[in-house]
């Protein structure tokens, strides 16, 4: 197979996981509500089974880049592929909402294996003058399956059953695995003969677990004492990182490239800002406005729909334009969106938040594709693997930290108690309180975003480079 087919397949195969992963992710956010009442959870328990699959795969990110730059990206991708496809079968026949948490932590822990490895691969075979273009595609795959999944989610759950959502993404699975197994051929290794740091891994994983799953249970006594051993692991995880031979994180990555430090902390601050809107848009427009998941769906569908079109024209621009202009651009279109979702409320007619969904996706899609580009464009080629799962894990840390900030606000205003009619008052008070929050960390991104330093796209081996 010649290398023009090996990118050609390549492109395909990190195109159709990025699809499917989100369009899980945002089909559920629709279909909450009806999980919720079928199996008679509470608020707090219905938000885990979006943040359990999220938990699982920051905790899971890191290690498995490092394990795909010292075994093999292909081999990697494969076993996650494989355990993301088995797992949507075992969601799909789950009896209870702790089971489907079971079953969403292992899925989160597949689709990290896939995430980790999937952009690596692509900016493996492709030239660093082609990145930013094929980038810019495989983003706007997970922009498709953003929009595919709200309102495909919503037809399914109207017209089939929630499980069904889980039962979609196993054909997509196995088609991905014959690709892999049959069309991709070679390997990937970026630091083959390495030992692997399964110390650091093991800080690491807890620190994640604690610190997240302490802002989660948030105002409780013991959410304290869990925040402030996660970050004490974190300092640990830091220092053991610095001393040891093969680390799994190169921390010199954060300490000495500006442009991969700030761009990955501009990533972080963005999902934070911006994940919850889905889920809380969802509940908007299901309790308060009283739409079916099919028509609330059907709104939410105008933001991907506009990162699917612009992801690959901006990931194109940024391989000609300095990535962190056209980011910067697209931040702050993302907190104009947000201040205007703060102004929400039971009059609010649907049109108004068409307009502001159209003007979200146009943020998002001028700020994930050029930032991807920086991220994966400021490091030299050993580090793709770790440099992809970087940004994977700073995207779900801040849709932890997003699903945090709503999991708090939730818990002081409705408590453990179902979102039935006498609640909605309440329910609009949280959700103006997380926009509010939300614009604040935006803003914040901005400066990360244009005082990251400059990166000249295309350049062989810009990691070199530093501020």
């Amino acid at each position: 197979m010649n290398d023009r087919a090996i990118r050609f397949t390549a492109l395909s195969i990190a195109s159709l996981s990025s699809f499917i992963t989100p369009f899980m992710l945002s089909s559920i956010n629709i279909a909450l509500p009806v999980i919720g009442k079928e199996f008679k959870t509470d608020a707090i328990l219905l938000s885990w089974i979006a943040t359990s699959y999220l938990l699982a795969a920051a905790i899971c990110l890191v290690p498995f880049g490092k394990l795909a730059d010292i075994y093999g990206r292909k081999k990697i991708f494969l076993i996650g592929m494989g355990l993301f496809t088995l797992t949507s079968f075992l969601s799909a026949i789950s009896v209870s909402a702790p089971m489907l948490i079971v079953f969403r932590i292992f899925q989160g822990a597949g689709s990290s294996m896939c995430f980790a490895t999937g952009m690596a691969i692509l900016v493996s075979v492709y030239p660093p003058q082609e990145r930013g273009k094929v980038l810019g595609i495989a983003v706007a795959a997970v922009y498709s399956g953003l929009s595919c999944g709200p309102f495909f989610g919503g037809l399914i759950v109207n017209h089939f059953s929630w499980r069904s959502i889980f039962l979609i993404n196993i054909p997509f699975g196995v088609v991905i695995i014959l690709l892999v197994l049959f069309k991709l051929k070679g390997e990937w290794k970026g630091a083959e003969g390495e030992k692997f740091d399964l110390t650091g891994s093991i800080i690491y994983g807890t620190a994640i677990f604690a610190f997240m799953y302490g802002i989660s249970i948030l105002p409780k006594p013991l959410s304290i004492i869990l925040i402030l051993t996660g970050l004490a692991g974190a300092v640990a995880f830091v220092k053991w990182e610095t001393i040891v031979a093969n680390p799994v994180f190169e921390i010199s990555l954060f300490i000495k490239n500006r442009v991969f430090a700030y761009s990955c902390l501009a990533a972080l601050i963005n999902y934070s800002a911006t994940f919850a809107v889905a889920f809380l848009l969802s509940l908007y427009l299901q309790y308060i406005k009283g739409l079916t998941p099919q028509g609330a769906g059907t709104v939410l569908v105008f933001t991907p729909i506009m990162m699917a079109v612009f992801s690959p024209f901006a990931g194109k621009l940024s391989d000609k334009v300095e990535p962190r202009v056209i980011s910067s651009l697209g931040m702050t279109l993302t907190a104009l969106g947000l201040i205007l979702l703060i102004l929400l409320d039971n009059q609010t007619q649907l049109i108004y938040i068409i307009a502001v969904m159209v003007i979200l996706g146009l943020g998002f899609a001028l700020f994930s594709s050029p930032n991807m580009n920086a991220i994966m464009g400021s490091v030299d080629k050993r580090f793709y693997g770790i440099a992809s799962a970087s940004v994977g894990t700073m995207r779900l840390l801040g849709q932890m930290l997003s699903m945090g900030i709503v999991t708090l606000i939730f818990a002081l205003f409705i408590g453990r108690a179902q979102i039935t009619p006498e609640y909605y008052p309440m329910l609009m008070t949280s959700t103006k309180i997380v926009f509010i929050v939300s614009t604040c960390l935006c803003i914040c991104g901005i400066f990360f975003s244009l005082y990251r330093g400059r990166l000249r796209p295309g350049d062989v081996n810009p990691s070199q480079k530093r501020d």
